[in-house]
């Protein structure tokens, strides 16, 4: 049976954070939430719920899931797989078992949850995250020959996969940096079709003009990077 562990970055999700945690499947070794510098409850929610809970004051996406990289670094017995998951509930956790499966299956290394249009709820992505969406993927395409349609928030990827990436970026990057180190090292991988739902309160990415702009300007940097990159 693998060791699977979930990383939840998560900031002021309160009112969501103990939803998803209850709907993770309970064959989940661990689920870990980074509190990634909240000014509400949501630290207290999920330790309620159950999860191990850890601190990032450095706010960013990327340095809240590399803290839980860092906690699970100093425990003898390592994972087989990570996934990583929002906290906001505009995913579906008991899904994880359909992420996984072509990993436990040693099909591939690395899975991508693809928020399709025909499982997506109205609303539940801005019209920026999907031109976003398109724009990043598209380039991947013609860049790097791919076959990407998502830089979807929920993943899984074998641990050991995760460790060779040697991932750097601390803040809207990660997803898009994540895909292209496994296309740069050759890195076997699919992507799931999976639902997704209008979130519990408003995005800290797309829900804002600073967030989105900041973000889009994130990823394409990082796609230009890895096409000049040897």
């Amino acid at each position: 049976m693998s060791i699977i562990k979930v990383i939840i970055p998560a900031y002021n999700e309160e009112k969501a954070i103990g939803n998803v945690i209850k709907e993770i499947p309970k064959f989940v070794n661990e689920i870990i939430v980074i509190n990634n510098n909240s000014t509400d409850n949501t630290a207290k929610e999920a330790k309620k719920a159950g999860a191990t809970v850890l601190s990032e004051s450095k706010k960013g996406y990327g340095y809240a899931c590399l803290k839980g990289l860092e906690y699970i670094a100093k425990h003898e017995s390592k994972p087989d797989i990570i996934v990583f998951l929002d906290g906001d509930y505009s995913d579906y956790p008991e899904e994880l078992s359909k992420i996984i499966a072509p990993i436990v299956g040693g099909k591939v290394n690395f899975v991508v949850g693809a928020r399709v249009a025909n499982l997506r709820e109205k609303g539940s992505m801005t019209p920026q995250q999907i031109f976003g969406n398109w724009l990043a993927t598209f380039l991947m395409k013609l860049l790097f020959n791919a076959k990407f349609t998502d830089l979807g928030p929920f993943r899984a990827i074998r641990y050991s996969t995760l460790l060779d990436l040697d991932m750097q970026d601390k803040t809207y990057g990660w997803t898009v940096e994540m895909q292209l180190k496994v296309l740069k090292k050759n890195i076997p991988y699919t992507e799931i079709p999976v639902h997704y739902k209008n979130r519990i309160g408003v995005s800290k990415v797309s829900g804002t003009i600073k967030g989105t702009v900041m973000a889009g300007i994130k990823i394409i940097s990082w796609i230009i990077k890895y096409t000049f990159k040897k």
